[in-house]
């Protein structure tokens, strides 16, 4: 799959429809293959170039798909040929991948969240697809490598033996803990999830759909957690519009 065929912004994307991805995780649950499916949205553009980590972690990346809205546009004005359906955010996909997981008998591990809410989020779902198989355990543990908290986790982890691995922990602390643990990851595929499940369980409200298409999910969100969101929000994305018109004058010039 790598590497990703549009590159701007210092980052590189596919263009991946929701049914594109649930098609790619069918592969490797059926091949027994294993893939980490990323995703870019402008704070994770902001942060490969400031964290070495996040940069590693993408350039290993089986598959990067588009989560933030702005990047369609951005993606656009730079000459790919990316499309409101390319962007693929975690409130519009989970319905239809926990819907072919339990088509497809496939067992889906969550980590991620505060106590108690992923968990809701599964009675949810399952109450939902009651042929799905969902296992969770919260965000809240050491992530260290070699802490004994961490330990516990992969070993749960394992045992429940997943095809789908859906890892929640806020980026980029979840990109972290994925590129310091994939060689111990046997789940076929991995999924960087935010606050999937946070969502699901209604413990952060759900943005309106109407608002995504039109690059304002942001603001709904800002609005709901602006403690949390505001320098994401507010701050990171002017140094990325920065980079947005440096390309562009280039790409331009280069024309």
């Amino acid at each position: 799959m790598r590497p990703e065929p549009y590159a701007f912004l210092g980052i590189r994307v596919g263009a991946y429809t929701r049914e594109d991805l649930n098609a790619c995780i069918a592969r490797a649950v059926d091949g027994n293959e294993h893939v980490v499916i990323a995703n870019h949205n402008m704070n994770s553009v902001a942060l490969v170039r400031r964290d070495a980590t996040m940069r590693a972690f993408y350039e290993q990346a089986d598959i990067t798909h588009v989560d933030g809205m702005p990047l369609v546009p951005l993606g656009r004005a730079l000459g790919f040929p990316l499309r409101r359906e390319h962007r693929v955010t975690y409130v519009d996909w989970v319905p239809a991948l926990m819907a072919e997981a339990a088509d497809r008998g496939w067992r889906v591990y969550y980590l991620g969240g505060r106590p108690g809410v992923a968990e809701r989020g599964a009675e949810v779902l399952r109450a939902r697809h009651p042929t799905l198989a969902i296992q969770v355990h919260h965000g809240y543990f050491d992530h260290a490598a070699g802490s004994q908290d961490n330990q516990q986790v992969l070993a749960d982890m394992t045992a429940f033996s997943p095809h789908v691995l859906m890892v929640g922990l806020g980026m980029p602390r979840q990109e972290h803990w994925v590129h310091a643990h994939r060689a111990g990851i046997t789940a076929n595929a991995v999924l960087l999830a935010g606050a999937a499940l946070d969502y699901v369980a209604g413990a952060v409200p759900t943005p309106p759909r109407w608002a995504g298409r039109w690059s304002l999910e942001w603001a709904f969100r800002l609005a709901a957690e602006p403690r949390r969101l505001g320098r994401r929000y507010l701050v990171e994305p002017w140094p990325v519009l920065g980079l947005f018109v440096r390309e562009w004058f280039r790409r331009g010039k280069i024309a």
